[in-house]
């Protein structure tokens, strides 16, 4: 039963019959006031989801150890004793992001830390490149440096072993060779035609470029984690019509809708942040502790959280589809290898969008 207050005007709000009770006889809204504390909205939404009657409970416990049980039972219409898949997906999202900001914060990262190595595998090959770094805090491991004519290093810091491949770097105006812009520009209107950047080189170099001119290394890595973690739901939300569309490849369409394989990767998403929530709480714990049993029981828990996933989806598939063990292992294959390829190469594009976006 609500507890939210009744209003004093018995007209309903939704289709103005007289309301004598709670709920309209009519529409069957409840006649309570509008406006509402955000403390009322928050509690509200959390009693629904996980009051004994919704089946929230029951939903958890099929989504985490039978798996493909609780797609099956929502598609034959047995549907009132568990919670709306996409209701379901939406608070676990935000459970999981909620907890990994709250336990992985960006900012107590190595990536903001001035003393933390900064390495790069290979110097920029360009004749006459004068680099001069004056941050004393930040060193820089440059592993290999072929191809380098006339490259002038200075160093600054003498408390670092003065080897000719430590130098040091976390400055503005570490890419290609450009402090700004505007030098880039001239650089460019300098060139003969045919040996300017195209289009596009150019578009990305004057870019990365502009970064660079208003961010240190440090400061554009950490920015670009930040926006990285920030948006990954909304990349995983927008990629599960993508998988839906893989399963409806692979099966039949008399049988199955598209509906039935996105109520499928929804509970199979749900499955996967609910676990790495479980996952990151339990690292969280296992941390405080440097006893060596803790150690051992967080290297069993990771090659859980590892292999867990791909054998509750060989599972589910089976249990949902209903084919013969070799077709569903087939298909099950095919399946996880094509996801797990489109997902790297959109996390990598998306890694990408992530930092041409850095201001």
């Amino acid at each position: 039963m609500s507890k939210g207050k009744l209003r004093e005007d018995k007209t309903c709000l939704n289709c103005g019959t007289i309301v004598e009770a709670r709920f309209c006889p009519e529409c069957g809204q409840e006649n309570t006031e509008t406006r509402k504390s955000f403390h009322y909205l928050f509690t509200h939404v959390v009693e629904d989801l996980v009051h004994y009657d919704s089946g929230f409970w029951k939903t958890i416990k099929y989504l985490l150890f039978h798996p493909a049980r609780l797609t099956r039972e929502y598609l034959s219409g047995r549907r009132k004793s568990f919670v709306v898949p996409i209701k379901l997906y939406i608070f676990i999202s935000f459970v999981t992001f909620f907890i990994s900001g709250l336990l992985i914060p960006v900012n107590k990262m190595n990536i903001g830390d001035e003393k933390a190595p900064v390495v790069i595998k290979e110097a920029p090959k360009k004749e006459g490149l004068n680099i001069k770094y004056t941050n004393n805090d930040a060193p820089i491991v440059i592993k290999e440096t072929p191809g380098n004519e006339g490259l002038n290093i200075n160093f600054t810091n003498d408390s670092l072993p003065k080897q000719k491949n430590i130098v040091k770097v976390d400055e503005y105006g570490w890419m290609a060779g450009f402090k700004s812009v505007r030098e880039l520009d001239s650089v460019q209107k300098s060139l003969p035609e045919k040996d300017r950047l195209s289009k596009l080189h150019y578009w990305f170099t004057k870019r990365m470029v502009s970064i660079a001119e208003h961010n240190t290394m440090r400061e554009a890595f950490k920015k670009g984690v930040e926006l990285f973690i920030r948006n990954l739901p909304k990349v995983l939300f927008l990629y599960m019509p993508l998988f839906a569309f893989w399963l409806w490849l692979l099966h039949g369409k008399k049988r199955w809708y598209y509906f039935d394989h996105g109520i499928f990767t929804l509970h199979y998403f749900s499955f996967l942040l609910l676990l790495t929530s479980i996952f990151m709480l339990l690292e969280w714990l296992l941390s405080m502790s440097d006893w060596l049993i803790f150690g051992i029981i967080q290297g069993l828990l990771m090659t859980v959280y590892m292999f867990w996933p791909i054998i509750y989806f060989y599972k589910a598939h089976k249990r949902l589809y209903g084919e013969s063990k070799i077709i569903s292992f087939i298909k099950s294959s095919c399946l996880f290898m094509t996801n797990s390829i489109t997902l790297l190469i959109i996390l990598i594009l998306y890694s990408l969008y992530t930092f041409i976006s850095i201001h």
